[in-house]
């Protein structure tokens, strides 16, 4: 029986996939030590690992001590939590023996850690995969459009930075890369090839396993199911400063129609934080995602790799609102290979997103979901 070490960060994206891996890999008699912070502690004990944690309030702090403004700065930020996280584990598992280790793609201190230990390391990739060359690319550009008095301060701390853990960790750093993407001998690669973008530029340390899905049905699941109509459309939407205006522009464009709509509003909003509520509406504040999309014919969502995950495996088109970090990549990609469309908040209106519902429920649209819907699963 081989003993694993898991090191993950604390963001349900990167969890969730995992949880199916897990399972799997107890089910085979592996002993599983997974590290993240305590808000997921109960989801993973559940799948039999053993959890241990790490502070997760100093590690969100460090990270954003990085600085938000560019990709560099947030690869900053990822080697500033060295500190916070690497003494933590390494003191947790002082005297303990692990076969081998799986980190995260972007949690920075998994490939640290695993040349600490020495230990042989697979990535956990749950969003597109990058290739050296498309991220050095981004970097080029980086260097090209930004003002040279900007760059040179943000690349002279990431020379410090790994300088400071060369020292400390006896670890060397050589790209930006290696922080941000955490290569390792194999990476899991949590969607098709067929529709990762340039899926053709990865050799066979990728392995593109597709979409990590596991079902969570609930008596509230069961609920919701019975009062659906023919018509139903999800909306799921994450948090954020403009989610209110996003959640009443959806109740202004399917109100009072023929259509059942499910509504995700997350815990930062209430019900009531939205006016009267129409007929047709089901709003709350979480509702068991994969069950409901079994039953619903459209889903709009901010485009997260496990929402749109979840919704083309089982085949429904998209309209995707992207609001940050993969978000417009992943939204691109669906629209490329014609699986739905990608909307902008900004200035959009009830009637472009209900001529954009009925568009989408086009036949082209379902072709192209079908097929995507059929690699995945």
């Amino acid at each position: 029986m081989a003993r694993v070490l898991f090191i993950n960060g604390g963001s349900e994206g990167h969890i969730n996939p995992t949880i199916g891996v897990v399972q799997e890999l107890i089910s085979r008699g592996e002993e599983v030590v997974y590290f993240s912070i305590e808000a997921f502690r109960e989801r993973i004990e559940r799948t039999g690992a053993s959890v241990r944690t790490f502070d997760d309030q100093k590690f969100i702090k460090a990270f954003i001590s990085g600085g938000r403004d560019y990709l560099l700065e947030r690869i900053n930020g990822l080697l500033l939590t060295a500190d916070i996280i690497i003494p933590s584990v390494l003191e947790q598992i002082k005297g303990e023996h692990f076969d081998y280790i799986i980190h995260d793609s972007m949690f920075g201190c998994g490939r640290i850690l695993a040349q600490i230990l020495k230990l042989p390391a697979i990535n956990s990739c749950t969003s597109f995969a990058q290739t050296k060359e498309s991220f050095n690319h981004i970097m080029e550009q980086f260097s090209i459009n930004v003002p040279k008095d900007i760059v040179k301060p943000i690349n002279d701390k990431f020379q410090n930075l790994t300088a400071m853990v060369k020292e400390k960790y006896g670890v060397e750093i050589h790209s930006p890369y290696e922080v941000f993407c955490n290569p390792a001998p194999l990476t899991i690669v949590y969607t098709t090839r067929e529709f990762q973008p340039y899926g053709e530029a990865f050799d066979q340390t990728y392995k593109f396993v597709g979409p990590s899905i596991s079902s969570r049905l609930t008596q509230k699941a069961s609920i919701l199911l019975q009062s659906r109509k023919k018509n139903q459309f999800t909306s799921h939407w994450v948090q954020s400063n403009r989610a209110i205006d996003f959640y009443k522009l959806c109740i202004e464009a399917f109100g009072n129609t023929d259509h059942t709509i499910v509504m995700s509003i997350g815990n930062r909003t209430q019900v009531s934080d939205l006016g009267e509520v129409p007929e047709n509406f089901i709003v709350k504040n979480d509702v068991p995602q994969t069950d409901i999309l079994q039953h619903t014919k459209l889903f709009i969502t901010h485009g997260g790799m496990n929402s749109t995950h979840e919704g083309l495996y089982y085949g429904l088109p998209l309209i995707i609102i992207p609001q940050s970090a993969d978000q417009p990549i992943i939204a691109g990609q669906v629209a490329n290979m014609g699986a739905g469309i990608k909307l902008q908040m900004e200035s959009l209106t009830a009637n472009q997103l209900r001529e954009a519902a009925d568009h989408v429920l086009s036949l082209p649209f379902k072709k192209a979901v079908a097929h995507i819907r059929e690699s995945f699963q």
